[in-house]
């Protein structure tokens, strides 16, 4: 598949050859493994966060035991801007993919860590505290890990297919989220009640392990890519300083990506994590219909997401950003209304009702975190602005969806909760963003 150049590209398009070409789908996978790998392990904790959570608290309240699992989850979550900057610090003084290659080993090693740790029986409350721990150095380590592997897919991308290219960094982490809920349903399905309770949850956390150093083999074998090292030799785009370079110079665009990805976050973890759960529980499916009707969904997403990233290539970022936000605003409640008739049926039904939205968002937010920002500071201010927005209410959503939904009694208020994020994204999209898809990769970009 292919999109035709845009007649007005700037000087930064070029003709590739097939050399070159084969090195770009390289680059595309040594990018996405992190992703998937990340995304594996958040989908298996959220689709495992029901099983896991009398392992890890008390068991007197199952409520409480299933928003304290969650809120680990969100806790780590706000260790990302933290560990992001870091992370984007030495991405944009050292390069992309040393800094790559050792991320994807921290995240294989403590996901892997998590099925091996001691419950609550065991050791009291060190258990949720351990789990805890490795939570918020994984997620420090993720801050820097998806905006690293967009940056680096984007720069070694054609001009002309950015978008395109970057929707297989979207695709794996949905690849990775399926993989999870597969795994998941696949675990619940071989051991009985006791047996998933006692160990057959930890078996799918060990399975990160070879899934790293995967991952790290293909990033040892891929060359850095041709923009930073474009920058490395002349000299001229190196900062020392490059998080507070960012913040000084690229802080109108890092608001415009915070305005616009927060919409995002609540659209996709809503569902990827938090809609299985409220199917089982408050709709009563069984729990392998909720976890097959979520992975249906994901599944017919995942071949479209290209086409998504084609057509932005050729109409912009903008459109595609307005059109997915008013599709939350109307698609998301008859989403909700369709899943309400409590059958296997309407739980598919409601979510490829869903995934409307995300086919206009998912791909066009990834490529806009490389886009908005220049070379010199790509890591950096994209690790900044990605983690003070997205990773933030990536964290929260599944809490904050699950106490919305207790509080006042229906799943609209979790829809109220999205469409509060998609007018400040129609906002900032309108007023303040620039487009970003026929610009020179390198050059700073200032939102207007």
């Amino acid at each position: 598949m292919s999109a035709a150049a845009p007649p007005t590209q700037t000087s930064d398009s070029t003709q590739v050859d097939p050399h070159k070409r084969k090195e770009i789908r390289r680059a595309i996978g040594a990018g996405s493994i992190g992703n998937f790998v990340e995304q594996f392990d958040y989908g298996l904790y959220g689709y495992m966060a029901p099983i896991m959570a009398p392992a890890f608290f008390p068991e007197s309240d199952r409520t409480v035991a299933v928003l304290g699992t969650y809120a680990i989850i969100a806790i780590a979550c706000l260790f990302r801007p933290l560990g992001g900057t870091l992370v984007g610090r030495w991405g944009d003084r050292v390069g992309r993919k040393k800094t790559l290659l050792w991320t994807i080993v921290v995240m294989g090693v403590t996901t892997g860590l998590i099925g091996l740790l001691p419950t609550y029986q065991q050791i009291g409350i060190g258990a949720p505290v351990l789990l805890l721990l490795l939570r918020v150095v994984q997620g420090a380590v993720s801050g820097g890990e998806y905006v690293g592997a967009v940056a680096f897919i984007v720069e070694w991308a054609e001009p002309n297919r950015r978008a395109y290219y970057t929707s297989y960094a979207s695709n794996s982490c949905f690849v990775g989220i399926l993989a999870g809920a597969g795994t998941a349903a696949l675990t619940s399905w071989v051991f009985d009640g006791q047996a998933l309770d006692s160990y057959g949850w930890r078996i799918p956390f060990l399975l990160a392990v070879p899934l790293s150093l995967v991952g790290m083999w293909l990033r040892r074998h891929i060359e850095e890519t041709p923009e930073f090292v474009r920058a490395t030799e002349e000299g001229t785009d190196v900062v020392k300083a490059p998080v507070r370079e960012a913040l000084r110079s690229q802080w109108r665009p890092i608001l415009v990506f915070c305005g616009v990805s927060i919409m995002l976050a609540i659209l996709s973890y809503t569902w990827v994590t938090f809609y299985p759960q409220y199917l089982t529980d408050t709709l009563g499916l069984p729990r392998w219909m909720g976890l097959a009707s979520n992975a249906i969904s994901i599944a017919v997403l995942i071949p479209t997401l290209p086409l998504a990233g084609m057509l932005s290539d050729r109409i912009g970022r903008k459109p595609m950003l307005v059109t997915g936000a008013i599709a939350c605003i109307v698609l998301v409640p008859v989403a909700f209304r369709v899943g309400e008739q409590g059958t296997f049926g309407a739980a598919v039904a409601s979510q490829l009702i869903y995934i409307v939205p995300e086919f206009f968002l998912t791909g066009i937010v990834t490529v806009c975190a490389a886009e908005l920002f220049s070379t010199r500071t790509r890591f950096s201010a994209s690790a900044i602005a990605y983690n003070s927005s997205f990773s933030i209410f990536m964290g929260i959503t599944p809490f904050v969806a699950t106490l919305l939904v207790s509080t006042f009694g229906t799943i609209y208020a979790v829809w109220a909760y999205l469409a509060v994020g998609a007018l400040l994204a129609l906002v900032v999209v309108s007023a303040f963003m620039t487009e970003t898809y026929r610009s020179q990769l390198g050059a700073d970009k200032f939102a207007r």
